[in-house]
């Protein structure tokens, strides 16, 4: 049987392919695992039934059987521990991996994900421009960091794994404020990975779903 996850019916990011599903979707492409996709409307994700699977009523969760997994990196973890080509078999250079994973969403991508939601959210209140200035510095500070231990290579730590889908994808967010463009090799990083072949299926078909959103 095919793991199913879950999406937004109608993607507040409007197809960009930021919604956290994306990176699920990704990593499955990556190992080539079939998967199914239940969509969900916002209502529908605060309902009880729902809330069973995940607590906070977010997306995505992760079906496989009798096992439900909540949250897009402890996903992620689950699919490249379960199939080759997402983790390294060298046991240093897995463990390096899997720091990376934490590191991605528990470094980088909080202060991202706070940028990203005082613009979104916080623009026109008073409190924004001197709260800007302070966060944006905190965003470019573990930019600079990062770029400083990527260097010229291509991937974290030697070949991509799912240290890089996450970081990538936690990158990403930054799209718009167009940060990540004072670093070259960041956006470089970021580029290739786009490029990949599994991750133009995923955001295919994610995107897929937002404009049959538009089309109904």
């Amino acid at each position: 049987m095919n793991p199913t996850i879950t999406a937004f019916e109608t993607s507040p990011d409007r197809g960009q392919g930021l919604a956290r599903d994306m990176r699920v979707r990704w990593a499955l492409e990556e190992v080539g695992q079939p998967y199914e996709v239940r969509l969900l409307s916002f209502k529908e994700m605060k309902e009880p039934a729902y809330l069973a699977l995940q607590p906070f009523g977010q997306i995505p969760t992760y079906r496989e059987g009798e096992l439900v997994l909540f949250d897009s990196g402890a996903i992620v973890f689950h699919i490249a521990e379960h199939h080759a080509g997402l983790l390294p078999s060298d046991t240093n250079a897995r463990a390096r991996a899997i720091t990376w994973m934490f590191t991605a969403v528990s470094t980088m991508e909080p202060p991202v994900v706070e940028h990203g939601m005082m613009k979104i959210a916080e623009s026109g209140e008073p409190w924004f421009e001197p709260r800007m200035a302070l966060l944006e510095p905190r965003v470019h500070a573990r930019l600079a960091q990062l770029s400083a231990h990527l260097g010229d290579a291509d991937w974290l730590d030697g070949a991509f794994s799912a240290a890089d889908l996450l970081m990538i994808s936690v990158l990403q967010r930054l799209r718009s404020s167009k940060l990540v463009d004072g670093y070259p090799n960041l956006a470089a990083y970021v580029a290739r990975g786009e490029a990949r072949p599994a991750y133009q299926r995923a955001f295919a078909a994610q995107l897929a779903v937002f404009e049959a959103s538009q089309a109904r």
